[in-house]
């Protein structure tokens, strides 16, 4: 598996470059995404951005399925984001217990906008446009954070919150599922695609 950089390696703090128009629809294109797309499965995880690979490029892609280390999270079919621009609709925060690939075996609690709209382009730079809210907008927030060279762990509610993953699940997890439900509760929609209004 390609190795994913982690928290201290100077790339993960760097702001990502515009994929050019001349890039879409290319074969090196399409193989890059392809590379996100099995390295994200690989770990397990929810998304997962160009930099965390070492690719300084504003790519990132998101699937949410049946997956074991976030089992609260509502569902997301496989989306590739190239060149996001993230819109918030509604300020209302959220907080969530996050983890990311890139500060491996760590937790901790953040805030999040509880309704954002992104509009991207896909690996043919056809433009579309998705709206989130809960726990799905808290996972797209976090993916495009990185292209901007932010981490979870510069947004913590509070530095107390941070545990290892081993002490999420001995002392957290049950909680922190019951706080996720109520979340998707009021939050149901998740994401969804929507066309884009000329």
């Amino acid at each position: 598996m390609t190795e994913i950089l982690q928290l201290g390696d100077p790339r993960l703090r760097q702001h990502s470059e515009v994929v050019p128009a001349s890039d879409f629809g290319s074969a090196e294109l399409q193989a890059q995404v392809e590379h996100l797309i099995d390295t994200m499965r690989q770990a397990n995880g929810a998304g997962l951005a160009a930099p965390q690979i070492g690719l300084m490029r504003r790519i990132c892609v998101v699937e949410v399925t049946k997956n074991p280390r976030y089992p609260y999270k509502q569902p997301i079919p496989l989306t590739v984001f190239i060149n996001p621009k993230i819109t918030v609709l509604d300020e209302t925060p959220i907080e969530v217990f996050e983890g990311c690939l890139s500060v491996a075996g760590w937790r901790g609690r953040v805030q999040r906008a509880c309704r954002v709209q992104v509009i991207a382009q896909d690996v043919e730079g056809t433009p579309f446009q998705v709206e989130a809210e809960g726990l799905a907008a808290g996972t797209l927030q976090h993916e495009l954070d990185h292209l901007d060279g932010q981490l979870f762990v510069d947004l913590l509610v509070n530095a107390k919150s941070l545990t290892t993953w081993a002490n999420y699940e001995r002392y957290h997890r049950s909680d922190w599922e019951r706080e996720a439900e109520k979340i998707n509760e009021r939050f149901p929609n998740g994401l969804e695609r929507l066309p884009i209004n000329d």
